[in-house]
């Protein structure tokens, strides 16, 4: 399974080409438009999220409720297009026309892609670089991970996201089920389990906002389901722990990525580290604890599938920083574009997406995926054998 995503934050549309879905597979739109919407959602989103309501359209690939097994077209459409009709439009234009000028953007702005995407790609007017790398392409990637999600349920596997930490603010841990992780999650403004850590969170975000500033955290995602055996070790490209990791960081703004204790096993010795296996008659084989975080050895290992990213603060801020104009190059205050205080509640969506996507890679590059009754089958049996091993 592979997929492509095109379009600008401000352009007509954006679209998701995917391809590798097994033929026969149920799938309706409002499925897709369910995980649109909760990426829409959360405490410090800005007035971007108040015009877009995101719903897909499709384009091919499906019919009558069911995929083809060819490629799946799916668009997006960008309701604040109309409102930038001159300035992104694909025709040529005057340089000098006032549209143009208004809106042309000299002055990068730190710890975004604007001046290093404007060198690589000789663009003099970064605008040609802020609305291809903005986050709101990550709309296109929920589109696809929906789809891949569609495929988890059918396979009996369950994803829920959540935020741990925002601005420093961390939550306890919570012992409960997928179930109740997944009904927490939804009810809470910042996506959090924890009620007292909700309240200092959405807080935090409330005084980054008054500082014209902006705060970042941590969500974690944790799958239910996975048979062992998923991915391999033959080969570095073929981890499927790596291809997690490699989603997580590709996500605007995520700068790290940990399975299981993660980073805390720096500190503590192996015996605290690995999990101990243990073997019943009715599930096979497990583990007594699961501190790897469902992976090892690049496969997963049967146990829930935990991960978490590292999101920093979004580098659009309302008090700007010092940049340097690359016309001129003067100091002068960055540019202010249109943007969240706090984005993190939406990314844990994303995560969650992301990752669904790489699980269900995994699974239809190792079984037959031509047809989806008999992906289905032959998934069923490698749980048999792995349960008999």
């Amino acid at each position: 399974m592979r997929y492509l995503t095109a379009g600008e934050s401000h352009g007509p549309q954006l679209t998701v080409i995917i391809e590798g879905v097994p033929a026969g597979m149920p799938i309706e739109a409002k499925q897709i438009n369910e995980e649109l919407a909760r990426r829409q959602k959360g405490y410090g989103r800005g007035r971007r999220m108040q015009i877009e309501k995101d719903t897909v359209e499709i384009a091919g690939g499906i019919r009558h409720g069911k995929t083809l097994g060819s490629p799946i077209a799916l668009v997006i459409k960008n309701d604040d297009w109309k409102h930038w009709t001159h300035i992104m439009g694909p025709e040529s234009i005057d340089e000098d026309a006032e549209s143009e000028v208004k809106r042309r953007i000299s002055r990068p702005r730190p710890g975004h892609a604007d001046l290093n995407g404007a060198i690589k790609y000789g663009h003099r007017d970064m605008r040609n670089v802020l609305e291809r790398s903005s986050a709101r392409e990550t709309a296109a990637r929920v589109a696809a991970g929906a789809v891949a999600k569609v495929l988890l349920i059918h396979a009996g596997i369950e994803l829920v996201s959540y935020v741990t930490e925002i601005g420093g603010v961390k939550a306890e841990f919570q012992d409960i089920s997928i179930q109740e992780k997944k009904m927490r999650s939804e009810a809470s403004p910042v996506r959090c389990l924890d009620g007292n850590a909700e309240t200092k969170m959405m807080q935090a975000i409330d005084s980054a906002k008054e500082n014209g500033d902006s705060i970042g955290g941590i969500v974690e995602v944790t799958a239910e389901g996975m048979p062992p055996g998923i991915g391999s070790y033959v080969q570095y490209d073929r981890k499927l722990d790596s291809k997690i990791a490699g989603a997580i960081v590709s996500i605007n703004a995520f700068k790290g990525v940990e399975f299981g204790i993660g980073f805390k096993a720096a500190e503590i010795p192996g015996s605290l580290v690995h999990d101990e296996i243990v073997w019943s008659e009715s599930d096979g084989y497990s583990r007594k604890t699961n501190r790897l975080g469902g992976f090892e050895g690049g496969m997963t290992n049967g146990m829930p599938i935990i991960v978490r990213g590292v999101m920093k603060p979004i580098p659009t801020l309302y008090k700007p920083l010092l940049s340097v104009d690359i016309e001129t190059k003067e100091p002068f205050a960055a540019s202010i574009e249109r943007s969240d205080s706090c984005a993190v509640p939406a990314a844990a969506v994303v995560a969650e997406n992301v990752v669904a996507w790489e699980l269900a890679a995994g699974l239809v590059e190792q079984f037959n995926a031509d047809r989806f009754d008999v992906f289905l089958e032959d998934l069923k049996n490698h749980r048999e054998r792995a349960r008999l091993f």
